[in-house]
């Protein structure tokens, strides 16, 4: 029992050490992994993923306007957290922005800044602005750290309280499941738990990036609405996803806009 009760001390003593926010939202999140450690991983994985499939060169005008607007949005975010006082955030981050030939409509983002996106969801970008919405969107799944926060609570849940070098070692393959799961890139053991507060608050951060970066926040909800389109208007039910609807994210972007458009500088 004495233990029993040292470990539980222990793991609330690491969970109220490794509390920080999300910048912008002020939400509390609990990041038990290392960033760099996890940086070294998407390093291997995301280099590891591109080798196996195809990438589309950079003379092709769409892979152009994918890094164009990846570096347009990322330097304005990375801009506001210098002022900000919050760099260390993306201190250690090598942006990279590819775009992938896919008729999936998906796009993932993994830690360092590494951004995948596919060709299947250009259909209904349409256009730079529209990319800008999936392109901010996934910047702010990286800068909220996201992955680390869901990859926390799944290697507690299916590992213990081990560090992350403990559980590679010890289980390295149900660890590099855990990691490709936590950050998009797909999988077998089902969606991670808590991604639909994610998705609302990457939505959330996502318009105020993109404004930053001189793109109109409105565009997100054009993006929605054809996604909806897109989905026939046949979706699964909230309590059955762990995304939210596309008309709840349509409704929570439109409550959104006017606090995004007060960083929206054309």
């Amino acid at each position: 029992m004495k233990t029993r009760t040292v470990i539980v001390f222990l793991i609330f003593a690491t969970l109220a050490s490794s509390c920080a926010r999300v910048p912008i939202s002020g939400r509390r999140q609990v990041r038990m992994l290392p960033e760099g450690m996890l940086g070294e991983m998407a390093a291997a994985n995301y280099q590891g993923f591109m080798d196996e499939h195809k990438v589309v060169p950079l003379d092709d005008p769409r892979a152009q306007m994918v890094e164009r607007s990846g570096r347009r949005i990322s330097d304005a975010v990375v801009e506001y957290l210098r002022e900000s006082g919050r760099s260390k955030r993306v201190q250690d981050f090598e942006w990279d922005f590819r775009l992938v030939e896919s008729d999936q409509v998906n796009a993932w983002a993994m830690p360092g800044g590494k951004i995948a996106i596919y060709t299947g969801i250009l259909d209904l970008t349409r256009d730079e602005n529209g990319l800008a919405v999936v392109m901010s969107h996934e910047i702010a799944h990286a800068v909220a750290q996201h992955g680390n926060e869901r990859m926390s609570q799944q290697l507690m849940l299916m590992v213990g309280a081990v560090s992350l070098d403990v559980a590679m070692r010890e289980k390295p393959e149900l660890t590099r499941e855990i990691f490709n799961l936590a950050y998009g890139v797909g999988g077998t053991l089902g969606t991670l738990a808590y991604s639909r507060q994610h998705e609302y608050e990457a939505d959330a951060l996502g318009m105020v990036f993109m404004a930053m970066a001189g793109y109109d926040p409105s565009h997100t909800i054009s993006f929605w609405e054809r996604m909806l389109e897109y989905s026939g208007g046949a979706e699964i039910p909230a309590f059955l996803s762990t995304h939210p609807s596309n008309r709840d994210r349509i409704e929570a972007a439109r409550e959104f806009l006017p606090e995004a458009m007060e960083y929206y500088k054309p």
